[in-house]
C-alpha cells in the first residue's frame, strides 16, 4: 500500500478481512430501506449549510436513455444515450451526434480529443469524434460483458464490465492488456460486489483510478496495472456516507483531487476530499424529485432506470446528469459565485 495514503483508508489486507462479512453488507441494506421506508422525509432534506454549489445553468439531452457524460479536451461534452453518442457545445446547444448500432451505455475522449470511445453492451466502438467514422470495434471480451464505464488516457482505455465485475485494460489497438479489481487472495483484492450494474472508473489526478464497490459502498484506488492501493467509505442513510444496497454509482475527480459522488435511491452527490472526508453536497435529494420517486419502485435488480451521472471540468465545474429527466446542470461552487 502506498505510504501517502491516509490511516483513514481501509487497507489492502484490511479489505480483505471485511470482505468475509458478506452477510453484514445484507442485513445493513435490509435496515436502510426499513428506515428509509418508515421516515423519508428525514433523508429527503438537506441542511443548507452543507450546499457546496449552486447551479449555473441547465440543458436538455433530447435522446432518450441518457446514461454517462464525458468531457473532451476541448469542452465538448459528450452524452452517451439510447443508440447515440450527442456533442454539445460549451452553451449546452447540442451540436453533433453519431448513431451506434446499438444502444450506448458510456463514453469517453481519448486526451488529445482525436478519438471518441462508445461502451455498447458488450462492444467498444471507436470514432472519429468530428465525422463520426467508425475507426475500429472492440469485440465482446466474454457472454456476461456490460459495459457500464469508460477512461482514456494518452495510451490506454479502461473499460468497467459490470456483468463480470471487472475493469478491463486495452491498448488502442484494442488489444486487451490486463484486468483492474479481480478478486486476488495473493494480492490482497476482494473483488468488486455489484447488486445492480453500476460500475464505474476514472482517473484521478495523482495517476491511480478511482473505481466504485458499490455493494461495499467503498471508492477504491488502483494502480493502472491493477494494484489496490486503499479505499474509503461507509454504509449508512446519513449525508457523510453511502446509502441503501448498493452506492456510490458513479465518480467524478475534480482537478484539485477531490472526488464527486452520486447515489441512487436517495438521488444525491457530494464532494469528498481525495482521501474520503465528507466535504459537502453538490445536489441533494430535493433537486431530483422525479429521479427520487423512479427509485421508490426500483428492485435491485434493475436499478438501471433512474440514477445520476457526474463529469468535471477543468475549471472545477460539475455536470450532473439526471437519467429520469435526461437533464444536464451545471453546477458551480458557491465560491466562485
Amino acid at each position: 500500500m502506498s505510504q501517502n495514503l491516509p490511516q483513514n483508508w481501509l487497507t489492502r489486507r484490511g479489505f480483505v478481512e471485511a470482505g468475509a462479512q458478506g452477510t453484514l453488507f445484507a442485513s445493513l441494506a435490509a435496515s436502510y430501506a426499513t428506515a428509509f421506508a418508515a421516515a423519508p422525509r428525514r433523508f429527503e432534506t438537506t441542511d443548507p449549510e452543507l450546499i457546496r454549489y449552486r447551479e449555473e445553468r441547465r440543458f436538455h439531452c433530447l435522446r432518450p436513455d441518457p446514461r454517462r457524460l464525458a468531457l473532451g479536451p476541448d469542452g465538448k461534452l459528450w452524452v452517451a444515450a439510447g443508440a447515440y453518442v450527442c456533442g454539445f457545445d460549451q452553451a449546452g446547444l447540442q451540436v453533433t451526434e453519431h448513431a451506434l448500432p446499438g444502444a450506448v451505455g458510456c463514453v469517453a475522449v481519448s486526451p488529445e480529443g482525436t478519438r471518441l470511445f462508445a461502451g455498447l453492451r458488450n462492444t467498444i466502438q471507436v470514432l472519429n469524434p468530428g465525422p463520426g467514422t467508425r475507426l475500429a470495434t472492440w469485440d465482446c471480451p466474454g457472454p456476461k460483458t456490460w459495459f457500464t464505464a469508460l477512461a482514456a488516457t494518452a495510451d490506454a482505455v479502461f473499460a468497467a464490465d459490470s456483468g463480470n465485475r471487472i475493469v478491463l485494460r486495452y491498448d488502442y489497438s484494442g488489444k486487451l492488456l490486463g484486468r483492474v479489481g479481480a478478486r486476488d487472495k495473493e494480492r490482497e483484492i476482494p473483488g468488486f460486489v455489484l447488486p445492480s450494474p453500476y460500475l464505474d472508473v476514472v482517473l484521478h489526478p495523482d495517476g491511480l483510478l478511482r473505481v466504485n464497490n458499490a455493494g461495499r459502498h467503498k471508492v477504491e484506488a488502483y494502480t493502472t496495472d491493477g494494484d489496490l492501493e486503499g479505499s474509503w467509505g461507509k454504509a449508512s442513510m446519513g449525508i457523510e456516507g453511502f446509502c441503501g444496497c448498493c452506492n456510490p454509482v458513479s465518480l467524478a475527480a475534480l482537478p484539485d483531487g477531490r472526488i464527486v459522488t452520486c447515489e441512487k435511491g436517495l438521488p444525491r452527490v457530494k464532494v469528498y476530499s481525495a482521501h474520503g472526508e465528507f466535504e459537502g453536497v453538490v445536489a441533494g435529494v430535493e433537486s431530483f424529485p422525479e429521479n427520487s420517486r423512479v427509485a421508490v419502485g426500483e428492485t435491485p435488480g434493475d436499478g438501471v432506470r433512474a440514477s445520476l451521472d457526474a463529469v468535471a471540468d477543468a475549471q472545477g465545474r460539475i455536470y450532473l446528469l439526471d437519467t429520469v429527466t435526461r437533464d444536464i446542470r451545471v453546477m458551480a461552487a458557491k465560491e466562485a459565485a
